[in-house]
């Protein structure tokens, strides 16, 4: 019995080091860039040995691989959250315009994933095109509900990549440009966190304009984090949860 709960300690410790030694290097990849970051660095911040992160993970490109995937399988399992919170009979572009609305303000508040694609874009290929890659099911959600917008509203058909890259800026901006984001409203004392509000409003109102919503579906938070959804861990959890799968495969 002792030897079984020896065991069950053993592996709950690993799994804590892995997630803790996951939520260091994608800190440091979003400050520093993937490139600027070594296996000695991680450690340090992480104070734990370099050999023992090379016992979990191998090499910094499987760390970033590691990360990648847990982003990934995180981000489609918020995305179905907000479908799924969405009714089916809300109009097509109601659905859209909510979708859009809810990604962009977990964007604001959650800015890891945005920082790692953009490091992404600025590296080797390899990484970017590991997101491209894995990113089919999303592509597939994304695009579906632009389709059935397309198919109810004709007359004012949208392009779903032109919406992606208006929602890119926007969330990158805030995450990139945060002294701006502040000095733009620095007259009305406005702290982070309505700053980011003010920057959610000013999307707001072009979402209004392009998917035409009428005032009862019009989105008014008193903050952008009420519109984030709880979904019971974070990507940094997740992360680690696939890397244990991965171990025991």
């Amino acid at each position: 019995m002792n030897e079984k709960r020896q065991g069950r300690r053993s592996a709950q410790d690993a799994h804590q080091t892995r997630c803790h030694i996951l939520k260091i290097a994608a800190k440091l990849f979003c400050e520093l860039g993937y490139a600027r970051v070594s296996l000695r660095q991680i450690s340090e911040k992480a104070g734990v040995s370099h050999s023992l992160i090379r016992h979990h993970f191998g090499s910094k490109e499987k760390i970033w691989h590691s990360i990648s995937d847990g982003i990934h399988d995180y981000m489609e399992h918020y995305l179905r959250r907000v479908i799924d919170e969405i009714p089916s009979t809300t109009p097509a572009n109601v659905k859209l315009y909510l979708f859009t609305m809810r990604l962009l303000a977990h964007g604001l508040i959650i800015k890891q994933p945005i920082q790692l694609i953009a490091d992404a874009v600025r590296q080797e290929d390899a990484l970017f095109d590991y997101f491209i890659d894995t990113s089919g099911e999303i592509e597939h959600i994304i695009e579906s509900f632009a389709e059935q917008y397309n198919q109810q509203c004709p007359e004012y058909p949208i392009k779903i990549w032109e919406v992606k890259w208006q929602m890119i800026m926007y969330t990158h901006s805030a995450a990139s440009l945060t002294p701006f984001l502040r000095e733009t409203w620095r007259d009305e004392n406005a702290d982070l966190a309505q700053c980011l509000l003010k920057h959610w409003q000013l999307f707001n109102e072009l979402m209004i304009h392009k998917y035409r919503i009428t005032p009862q579906y019009v989105l008014s938070p008193n903050s952008v984090e009420e519109l984030v959804y709880d979904v019971g861990y974070s990507w940094e959890q997740q992360c680690a949860k696939m890397q244990e799968e991965n171990l025991s495969d």
